[in-house]
């Protein structure tokens, strides 16, 4: 496996120049400040030019310090706490025009979600959801409305899916106690990855339950416990999560199932159309 950034750093800190060694040292011990700052700021702050932040950041190894930067955000994303968030988006997310750059942020993650969109691992969950004996979904905290929003429109294509609703890891296992070969557990996860999902998916995959991961990177805790996983990014330097890029994701999943159970789905709304009439469920003009 890939050393993370502070792992590389550690295991080159004998080969670094004085210089060097206080930037190692300050990103060692403060990388979730570190991760937010530029070149510049970070040589102020440890007595160094700009241009040996940025050589540093190639001598480990990356295309610039960028890059470099990129890595240690990778790392702490799932570790900051909801203050440290806030700490961060105050010399970040606040310093210029707030709607400008949420949105800004919101887009590049759409962006980067259809670059790195696994298009096989695609593939193979909507055939998972196919074949499914029974399908489970499962997303608690914010993830709970992506959980919601998935359930809302796989229950229109298929007869056999349910929202695990609980937040309560006993709740959780309770609800999928039939779970087992032949089934599907859809769980929904991001930083930072709550204990009570985590633990639904292992009792799934133990129990022989085929597991899809809808999460945002390899290194989330699901990952291993899944056959298939579909990655999105939500981080956003503040304290609430960016589900732009999984809400779009999910949306692609929809569509592609919907696609394979077309007729069914034409004769679901027809019988739906004729109840909301019957019983005017919409104020049509």
């Amino acid at each position: 496996m890939k050393k993370d950034v502070l792992h590389t750093i550690q295991d080159n800190m004998g080969s670094f120049s004085k210089g060097q060694k206080r930037i190692a040292g300050y990103i060692l011990s403060d990388y979730d400040k570190a991760a937010f700052m530029t070149a510049g700021k970070l040589g102020k702050l440890v007595h160094v030019s700009e241009s040996t932040v940025v050589r540093f950041a190639a001598m480990l190894g990356y295309d610039g310090y960028p890059a470099m930067q990129k890595a240690l955000q990778e790392l702490v994303r799932s570790k900051l706490t909801s203050i440290q968030r806030i700490q961060a988006s105050n010399s970040t997310l606040f310093s210029s025009d707030v709607i400008t750059s949420v949105l800004q942020q919101d887009m590049d993650k759409i962006r980067v979600a259809v670059e790195e969109v696994d298009r096989a691992a695609f593939a193979a969950v909507v055939d998972k959801l196919m074949a499914a004996r029974h399908i489970y979904i499962l997303g608690v905290r914010s993830s709970s409305f992506l959980a919601g929003y998935l359930h809302f429109y796989l229950h229109l294509i298929f007869d056999n899916v349910s929202l695990v609703t609980s937040n309560s890891a006993g709740d959780i296992l309770e609800s999928m106690l039939r779970i087992g070969p032949g089934d599907l557990l859809v769980g929904i996860s991001f930083p930072r990855y709550c204990q009570s999902t985590v633990k639904g998916v292992r009792f799934a995959h133990d129990r022989g339950a085929d597991v899809v991961a809808i999460t945002d990177s390899a290194m989330s805790p699901l990952y291993p416990m899944a056959s298939a996983a579909l990655l999105a990014r939500s981080d956003m330097i503040s304290f609430v999560d960016s589900l732009v890029a999984p809400f779009s994701l999910l949306n692609a999943l929809i569509v592609a199932a919907g696609h394979r159970k077309n007729a069914d789905i034409a004769q679901t709304f027809n019988r739906l159309e004729g109840i909301w009439d019957e019983y005017g469920v919409f104020d049509d003009p």
